[in-house]
């Protein structure tokens, strides 16, 4: 068989810049993971707390957490099992906001738990939910959010791997020290960062 000097076949297209190191463009797709039962939160009874190391410890209804000013995340998530969903828009409050409201974090205050009604715990540094990094969400591209991914109301940490962003988010509680969360105390990544790989622990 004749081979053509300098012939490659076909050329890949350059991969999406959006995307972080082993991910994949999941498309129209949003797959559904979850590490509890799906649980039934009617937004009448919803409450979302900020506690520990904050000036004023503050719990808020579906409709006190709607009346504070809201904000728009429009960008990409990213989930540890490799897909990642390009170009999403999240509506909801942002965590600088609730931080503001319950006036303001302790100087002592390092780290975030993040708990959701279900139990389900995760540890964020400060410093990842602050600075306009994080809200609570519970819109997702224009509707409300879908039970199965967190509704009423997620967390939504999304330049961190998705397992951050707690479903069905009911408080985040600020301390002085690191307190690793369910997957972390299962083998994780303590923080996350999709750009350089921080899927488990050693990463």
């Amino acid at each position: 068989m004749d081979v053509t000097r300098g012939f490659t076949g076909r050329r890949r297209a350059a991969p999406d810049p959006r995307l972080p190191p082993g991910q994949y463009d999941a498309g129209a797709d949003w797959p559904v993971l979850t590490a509890e039962v799906t649980p039934d939160l009617p937004t009448s009874t919803w409450t979302l707390g900020v506690s520990g190391l904050v000036a004023t410890p503050t719990t808020w209804t579906w409709n006190e957490a709607h009346a504070l000013p809201s904000s728009t995340y429009e960008g990409d998530i990213h989930c540890v099992t490799t897909w990642s969903k390009l170009g999403m828009a999240f509506t909801g409050v942002s965590v600088d906001t609730l931080l503001e409201a319950a006036g303001g974090p302790l100087l002592t205050a390092t780290h975030v738990l993040a708990t959701s009604h279900t139990g389900y715990t995760t540890n964020l540094p400060l410093a990842d939910v602050t600075g306009g990094r994080a809200w609570v969400a519970w819109e997702v591209d224009g509707a409300p959010l879908p039970v199965a991914h967190g509704g009423p109301a997620r967390l939504l940490v999304p330049h961190l791997y998705f397992w951050k962003s707690a479903k069905w988010v009911a408080d985040l509680r600020l301390l002085d020290h690191d307190e690793p969360g369910f997957w972390e105390q299962n083998g994780y990544h303590d923080r996350g960062d999709p750009w350089t790989e921080q899927r488990y622990q050693g990463d």
